[in-house]
């Protein structure tokens, strides 16, 4: 837990030099090339990395990438808007593959929409991996991250434990047209449905706002009050539960979703009852490495399952 936040405290200082460009895109800092024998800088490969949305977890998945990236001379490019958008990811691809960048890692916000530009860099000899959502529909040249299905079904094992299989929850989602959030959803619901008696008295989706997530989970509480756990199946309704659990001082349980030095915190402090993670601290270097491979002309995996685990308070103490 040391280690995960002074990797947060050094994005935060690296953070200072982040730029917005004023079309709500947020470009962030990322290595820029390693030292050659003679003193100077060599920047063999550029690789370009978009994310959803600016969040903590996308940080550490930045600080791995970089990493990795200075020891093999590659140069990050790494880019989100500043809210969940799919034209900003749109604009943001389709200038990566007008500057000749030798690869790109993108988590699609909308896999339908991206799939073209997508189609559109792997013809120009760029080859894109998709990571935490995938764009099957495409010729992307490889998918990081867990099944979101499974993903889905481990957060509904989880509440179902620690509830004794019945009880009444309530869910807050991501974005509604994101792949993985899907997939998580209807992998979660199955799980409830045949494994137990829990009734899921309300479903939201916050389009990866943080405010909408705090106004969905207000709304749901105030009309269930006698709720026995919330259940977030996304990043944002992690930092989200946890400043209302704060607010209100509830006595219910809370589960979520991502590897964060807050949701630590948040499971020491009995904030959250357990957080599902899907190895998000390796995204970074498997998508440098995969992108390595795969813009050298070397085969590269399609599927790189990074798995999924249960982390619990007992576990950081």
């Amino acid at each position: 837990m040391r280690r995960l936040t002074s990797l947060l405290i050094i994005f935060t200082l690296l953070l200072g030099g982040c730029s917005n460009n004023g079309t709500g895109e947020r470009s962030l800092p990322a290595a820029q090339g390693s030292p050659s024998p003679n003193g100077g800088f060599t920047k063999e490969k550029t690789f370009g990395i978009i994310y959803p949305m600016t969040y903590p977890t996308y940080e550490l998945i930045t600080l791995d990438a970089n990493e990795t990236a200075a020891k093999n001379h590659v140069a990050l490019i790494v880019n989100a808007p500043d809210e969940a958008n799919t034209e900003q990811q749109i604009r943001i691809m389709e200038s990566m593959i007008k500057q000749g960048i030798d690869g790109i890692a993108i988590s699609p916000v909308d896999s339908a929409a991206l799939t073209p530009v997508i189609n559109k860099a792997e013809a120009a000899g760029i080859p894109v991996v998709t990571f935490e959502s995938d764009a099957p529909g495409s010729k992307r040249t490889a998918y990081i991250g867990a099944d979101n299905f499974m993903t889905g079904r481990q957060s509904a094992m989880t509440v179902s434990r620690l509830l004794g299989h019945k009880g009444m929850i309530i869910v807050e989602n991501g974005m509604e047209e994101m792949l993985g959030m899907k997939q998580r959803l209807e992998g979660f619901l199955d799980y409830l449905a045949q494994e137990s008696s829990i009734d899921v008295l309300e479903v939201h989706h916050n389009r990866g706002s943080e405010e909408q997530a705090m106004s969905d989970i207000e709304t749901m509480i105030d009309a269930h009050p006698h709720f026995d756990a919330l259940v977030g199946l996304d990043y944002i309704s992690a930092s989200a539960s946890i400043l209302i659990w704060k607010a209100k001082g509830l006595n219910r349980l809370a589960i979520s979703m991502g590897v964060t030095s807050t949701n630590n915190d948040a499971l020491i402090n009995g904030q959250l009852a357990a957080v599902i993670s899907q190895n998000e601290t390796i995204w970074g270097r498997t998508i440098v490495e995969t992108l390595l491979l795969a813009s050298n002309e070397m085969k590269a995996d399609s599927i790189i399952n990074t798995g999924i685990a249960e982390l619990r308070a007992d576990q950081l103490q």
